[in-house]
């Protein structure tokens, strides 16, 4: 008994493993872009300073990035009906690929150079700025394209 036992086993797990790549085969999507997605709080009284940064340095770094092909779009979105403990904006930036450490790196160096800002300066900047914003987190998702 035990020996037809141990054969029902092995005869079901041979069929799981065999119907794995089946199964993977039928996955009805494919991967798209990646968004990355920052959650920002602004304290009371500081909406518009935090407003103009967007629409000035912001915007030319997010242009910047655009017209160099590191992102395919990027948008703001306001989270009108807000709840306790929920960010009042969406930074969001769309990517059709992650660099690597490497590209990473060449393309910090690029955006201080065309920033003029070293990167002494930049973390100075965001630490005034986290006097009043306050970024809650952030997500990487990616997009899933109907196949």
């Amino acid at each position: 008994m035990n020996l037809v036992r141990h054969a029902a086993v092995l005869a079901a797990s041979l069929s799981l493993s065999l119907a794995a790549p089946a199964v993977a085969q039928e996955d009805p999507f494919a991967p798209g872009e990646y968004l990355q997605v920052s959650m920002v709080t602004i304290d009371d009284g500081h909406y518009l300073d935090y407003a103009k940064f967007l629409a000035g340095y912001w915007r030319a770094q997010e242009d910047f990035m655009k017209a160099q092909g590191w992102i395919t779009s990027y948008e703001i979105l306001s989270n009108s009906n807000k709840r306790p403990g929920e960010p009042d904006l969406y930074l969001v930036e769309r990517m059709k690929s992650l660099p690597d450490g490497a590209e990473q790196t060449r393309r910090d160096a690029v955006m201080r150079d065309k920033m003029k800002m070293t990167e002494a300066q930049m973390e100075a900047a965001s630490g005034e700025r986290a006097k009043f914003r306050h970024v809650t987190g952030s997500s990487l998702m990616q997009v899933l394209n109907y196949k």
